[in-house]
């Protein structure tokens, strides 16, 4: 998904990209979001905009347990996603690929147990009803459809997962309240402002105001 010189030559992202693509039930906007602490602000932008948050923890060995450290990215994440308000996760417990993990049952258990845990420590109180899905982002195992190199994995794919959703309420009888997230300038088009509609409705021809105006 990293689109910037810089992400793709150090590998990381750096600001939030968004992507969009159908399901069998729902219409998603996938918010990229950086996971290095450096880009902090850039991942709090993003997921203050999600309905749900993907986690994806690696399930090699050193790279989850640094994850889930006192000053581990993954605890971060999840912390900040818990403060921001939002209710539903899944957890992808990637690179199931690994050269050490091999699609280890085992490691798919030792990890999923250990993240019930801190997650239910962080607050989220629904961490049980979570689908942890063993998925390889590489191979794209249980992404689009389930791997046959993990049998013994018994939940949804990805994508299914996604469809097993329930969206949330929206509160359309309340006025129009939409937070600006980004200003883009676009030949041809102009100026677009872009962000979320958090309460009521909004539909072209609609006259809107901004506030403050200074």
């Amino acid at each position: 998904l990293d689109q910037l010189k810089d992400e793709r030559e150090r590998g990381i992202t750096i600001n939030i990209a968004l992507w969009k693509f159908e399901t069998k039930k729902y219409i998603v906007t996938i918010i990229d979001a950086p996971g290095h602490r450096d880009f902090i602000k850039n991942m709090i932008t993003g997921t203050s905009q999600a309905d749900v948050a993907i986690l994806v923890v690696a399930a090699g060995q050193g790279e989850f347990e640094a994850g889930i450290s006192k000053d581990g990215q993954t605890r971060e994440h999840a912390t900040l996603a818990n403060t921001l308000g939002i209710k539903t996760m899944i957890i992808c417990i990637n690179k199931m690929d690994d050269g050490q993990v091999k699609y280890s049952k085992e490691r798919y258990d030792e990890i999923k147990g250990e993240m019930m845990k801190q997650l239910k420590n962080i607050g989220w109180k629904k961490a049980e009803e979570f689908d942890y899905i063993p998925t390889s982002g590489w191979t794209g195992d249980n992404i689009m459809e389930k791997s046959d190199k993990m049998p013994w994995y018994e939940g949804p794919c990805l994508i299914d997962a996604i469809d097993g959703l329930k969206a949330p309420k929206r509160p359309t009888d309340k006025p129009l309240r939409l937070p600006i997230q980004d200003v883009y300038k676009i030949s041809g088009v102009g100026t677009v402002p872009a962000g979320r509609v958090e309460t009521g409705e909004l539909a072209p021809g609609m006259k809107v105001v901004f506030a403050p105006t200074s």
